[in-house]
């Protein structure tokens, strides 16, 4: 069964940075693409970045180019996303996400409900 977790949200001050993990199991990580998308109160999923299974190829939203980094570690099958310059705007509900081959053109499996990591940016 495919398990994505993720933590490292928390409340921060407008400019702050947080770094989200995604810790991966119950699939062959390093064979597929993965993608970082979030949800603020009351509206619908919104995609921010993505990354090919081998890290060398990664695509951002408008919104946080700039600004959010994605990376990933194949040997420790996690995730990650750098988050630097916050605004309030990035308040959302994280998800990561597992494509369904190895880039991001393809299709991706919708997260979960109760899944996710809570970021509030705040002062």
């Amino acid at each position: 069964e495919v398990q994505l977790v993720e933590s490292g949200g928390g409340l921060v001050q407008p400019g702050g940075s947080l770094r989200l993990s995604c810790a991966a199991s119950g699939f062959i990580f390093r064979n597929y693409a993965m993608r970082w998308v979030r949800q603020a109160p009351g509206q619908g999923l919104e995609w921010v970045a993505s990354i090919n299974s081998i890290g060398n190829s990664k695509n951002y939203a408008d919104s946080v180019k700039g600004r959010f980094t994605i990376s990933r570690d194949n040997a420790k099958k996690t995730l990650y996303l750098q988050m630097n310059s916050l605004k309030p705007e990035d308040t959302a509900v994280y998800y990561c996400a597992k494509h369904l081959g190895p880039h991001y053109s393809v299709d991706y499996e919708r997260p979960r409900e109760g899944q996710g990591t809570q970021v509030t940016v705040s002062s």
